[in-house]
């Protein structure tokens, strides 16, 4: 049977909610919608998009955005059962993320543990919250500015020859990770994007209809 691993985006798709935008709308003041529609419309990166929203909100705030996210952050149904299936099967799972640590480790605390989570990581030394990213694009990324860029970790892994790569993502984050997969698993604004491009996938709402895709897949 041909190997497999899995590519998870976590908000929006782990996440019932995309959490960045959560934050924002609790916190951030109403410059942060015009760098949000620019990320969404590609004219804006989104390194910089993300960056210039969180730069609008002090680092004093941290314990109340973790606080506020842990109270209100509820993970898509079918999760749990969707890790201990990719276990049983032994499939990797890694959770790559354009989200920040300092939320995406807390809420999949329980969860784990995953073959590797990849995601942004925050800043809170100074007034203002910056963004740091451990995982660029590299040489063979020709978007750029993509923050952690999902392709360029794929790249980095030790994967098998031959092995099939399935990517599962809901946003704007996630097209260029679908672009590259063998097998995509995708929702909202990633699913229209994908019929869009003429991108094959299989659409899902739960880590349910996941399961079952991954399913048919074994016994196709």
């Amino acid at each position: 049977m041909t190997e497999r691993i899995i590519l998870c985006d976590f908000d929006g798709t782990i996440t019932k909610t995309d959490n960045i935008i959560s934050l924002m709308k609790q916190f951030a003041p109403p410059e942060w919608e015009g760098l949000k529609d620019a990320i969404l419309d590609r004219s804006m990166s989104i390194e910089k998009g993300v960056g210039d929203m969180f730069s609008l909100l002090p680092s004093r705030q941290k314990d109340e955005l973790v606080d506020y996210l842990l109270h209100t952050a509820t993970i898509r149904e079918g999760f749990g059962d969707f890790v201990q299936f990719a276990k049983e099967e032994g499939i990797p799972l890694y959770i790559v993320s354009g989200g920040i640590d300092f939320f995406v480790r807390p809420l999949l605390d329980g969860y784990g543990p995953f073959a590797g989570i990849y995601c942004n990581e925050a800043d809170f030394t100074g007034p203002f919250i910056s963004i740091n990213w451990p995982y660029p694009c590299d040489g063979e990324c020709g978007n750029g500015g993509c923050g952690c860029c999902k392709p360029s970790v794929l790249r980095s892994l030790s994967i098998p020859v031959g092995a099939e790569v399935i990517a599962i993502g809901d946003s704007v984050t996630d097209l260029e990770m679908a672009k590259v997969a063998d097998k995509v698993l995708a929702r909202d604004y990633l699913a229209d994007t994908c019929n869009e491009l003429g991108i094959p996938h299989i659409p899902f709402e739960s880590f349910h209809d996941c399961v079952e895709a991954l399913r048919e897949g074994v016994r196709a």
